[in-house]
């Protein structure tokens, strides 16, 4: 299982929800064996802006946005299916939800949108 490594913004999402579900979460995970994307290709939405690649995969009622690094996966976003924001990108889409996303600047926004602080 290649190392998971989670930005600020994806861990602070995985915190928020409870113990259990987070477990439940990252059992999901096991799939992701080194060669996960030509063993089961259909269990990954793929996203891409210029040279960088982002994995979408469903986990429960979760998506789960990553990378791919040298030293396993960066996880950038944890989101609900049914948050506002995952909502926003997949409503009504003319096109296939990935190719959409890929070219919506504002999804690339919020997964680089950095982690806010409460004041």
């Amino acid at each position: 299982m290649p190392q998971i490594i989670f930005t600020p913004v994806s861990s602070a999402e995985m915190s928020a929800l409870p113990k259990m579900l987070q477990l439940e979460i990252l059992s999901e995970f096991q799939v992701l064996t080194p060669d996960f994307l030509d063993a089961n290709p259909d269990k990954f939405g793929v996203v891409r802006d210029g040279q960088r690649v982002l994995y979408r995969y469903r986990a429960k009622d979760y998506r789960i946005y990553f990378e791919k690094t040298d030293g396993g996966l960066g996880i950038q976003r944890v989101l609900h299916k049914n948050s506002l924001k995952d909502f926003f990108f997949r409503s009504k889409l003319p096109v296939s939800e990935d190719e959409e996303l890929q070219g919506n600047p504002a999804f690339w926004a919020l997964i680089d949108a950095p982690e806010k602080k409460p004041e």
